[in-house]
């Protein structure tokens, strides 16, 4: 006698083949739990004076990569965005990779001032308090898309043509590879962070982008300004190593 087996239609927190916005949840949340696995044991292998950058960046994977796991969940069971979980995992991570571009430079220039940290974790919380506040209705949806704004401008003001900015381009401590790395850096914050700016308004302040295609592009955009973003300072910290190495 053969067992029939029946399967339960409503089938919680599992993937379905027809869902590729719970799909991408899932790989992303593989991939930042993989990239921390490989920022930390690269960590073992570079100069001290970069390891805290590179285990700050573990940091950001590990965060997102958790928070992956529970936004998938929530994705699949209840198909809206996940807001609540996003911004807990921007208000963790965010400044970790804010904090890194004064890494990068302190690790080569050991006495650049802390302020540049400090501005830049400014227009941190003022960005994401100001989003979170206007995406949840505790605010003018439209004032807290503008000060979200401003704290954005406040960040890419400093990384441009501020104080790091100024440090990146100018200072002759500051390394070829170093210089590569925090332009990329850079690009990430002012191109790829473009994207959640461009969803808030379109998909929330306008309704044009529905949820479907606002999280799998966000999903993407993770993926990419996340672990690109560390590969850089990976990218810096190994090649400070080598040349650190070779002139011995």
């Amino acid at each position: 006698m053969v067992a029939v087996v029946t399967i339960p239609k409503d089938l919680h927190g599992f993937l379905s083949p027809d869902d590729p916005v719970a799909i991408s949840f899932w790989i992303v949340s593989i991939a930042m739990v993989a990239a921390t696995v490989f920022f930390l044991w690269e960590g073992m292998s570079i100069r001290q004076n970069w390891k805290t950058s590179m285990n700050v960046g573990a940091l950001v994977t590990l965060i997102a990569g958790v928070h992956y796991f529970y936004m998938r969940e929530y994705w699949v069971i209840i198909k809206m965005s996940p807001i609540v979980y996003r911004y807990i995992d921007w208000s963790l991570t965010v400044p970790l990779q804010m904090i890194e571009f004064y890494l990068i430079l302190s690790a080569v220039k050991p006495d650049l001032n802390s302020g540049m940290f400090y501005r830049l974790l400014v227009g941190t919380v003022l960005m994401l308090l100001f989003g979170y506040l206007g995406e949840a209705q505790y605010i003018n949806a439209w004032i807290g898309f503008i000060v979200g704004m401003c704290g954005w401008g406040f960040i890419l003001f400093e990384i441009f043509v501020g104080e790091g900015g100024k440090v990146a381009a100018e200072s002759k401590e500051v390394s070829d590879a170093v210089r590569s790395a925090f332009g990329t850096m850079r690009f990430i914050v002012s191109i790829g962070w473009s994207i959640y700016p461009l969803g808030y308004f379109f998909g929330y302040l306008t309704g044009v982008v529905s949820d479907s295609p606002l999280n799998l592009i966000y999903n993407l955009a993770d993926f990419v300004n996340k672990i690109w973003f560390c590969l850089a300072i990976w990218g810096a910290a190994k090649t400070e190593t080598r040349l650190a190495l070779e002139s011995k």
